[in-house]
């Protein structure tokens, strides 16, 4: 009977209780003032669960939770596919390889708030690049400052540049990890194009594919940086994400009770609507 050697966890029993540490007291942080009020000096009243209620009937919560959904639905709907049909497209062997694959690394090398810094110099509607070509080029009316249609695009289209990639590399680790017997047994069936991306390419992909939409899921439903670098969560509310309407309400405000209530939701619906993805995607699986 073999033996399972378990000195491993020495090693890494050190790194999980350290991580755990840093996770827990945050989120005890957050629970105490989800259910306290304090109006300074460390005092704290008994509040319950009324900033749970008082956010769930908020129309401003259900506004920005509408948007987050939203963005991130749009976000899935394009990047997939995406990733998809360029990862079917980049070559498997030759010098060309590792030249697609550092290219489309980079735009996930670029931190977050430089990213959305870049798209906002060059999408200004009188001094970006984008812009002045729009307007005075094409005379396409486009000013994502004024225009929610436009803050909508140039968002959307922001997150598309930085992070199809990750779909991009994870659906070509996919690809090239599929024995070319598959290929040869479906030259020899006579099989179509689509019918090899059907049967051997997708099935194939499956779990990476998995990897994909819950990663691109959680970063984007998360997301804050690039797009409040970018509009600012504006013209108006247009693009005030729940994300970026928590950090008005922590920060701005100095509402420290319901952001912490509003967190612990969101938490809550993140964690949510992952477990709902990853339980479809591998509910077909027999191992």
């Amino acid at each position: 009977m073999k033996t399972v050697n378990q000195k491993a966890w020495f090693f890494v029993l050190p790194v999980l209780v350290l991580v755990a540490f840093n996770a827990l007291i945050p989120i005890m942080t957050v629970v105490n003032y989800s259910v306290q009020e304090t109006f300074g000096d460390n005092l704290f009243f008994w509040q319950g669960l009324d900033w749970f209620q008082q956010i769930l009937q908020s129309d401003r919560f259900h506004a920005a939770l509408g948007r987050q959904f939203l963005f991130t639905g749009l976000i899935l709907a394009i990047e997939i596919p995406l990733g998809i049909i360029i990862a079917l497209s980049m070559p498997r062997k030759g010098f060309w390889v590792p030249v697609c694959l550092v290219t489309m690394a980079l735009p996930m090398l670029i931190p977050w708030n430089v990213v959305g810094s870049m798209w906002n110099i060059f999408t200004l509607p009188d001094i970006g690049l984008l812009g002045y070509f729009l307007n005075h080029t094409l005379g396409i009316p486009y000013d994502m400052t004024q225009n929610p249609v436009a803050a909508w695009i140039t968002v959307i289209v922001m997150d598309v540049w930085h992070w199809t990639s990750l779909v991009v590399l994870l659906c070509y680790a996919g690809l090239v990890s599929i024995p070319d017997a598959y290929y040869q047994a479906a030259k020899i069936d006579g099989a179509s194009n689509w019918s090899v991306f059907r049967y051997i390419q997708l099935p194939k992909m499956k779990t990476v594919l998995t990897i994909a939409v819950l990663l691109r899921f959680m970063d984007s439903f998360n997301i804050y940086t690039e797009p409040f670098t970018l509009t600012g969560g504006g013209p108006g509310n247009s693009t005030t994400l729940l994300s970026i309407d928590l950090v008005k309400i922590a920060l701005g405000q100095f509402d420290l009770g319901p952001a912490a209530a509003m967190s612990l939701i969101y938490f809550a619906i993140t964690l949510l609507v992952s477990w709902v993805f990853y339980t479809l995607m591998t509910k077909n699986d027999n191992t």
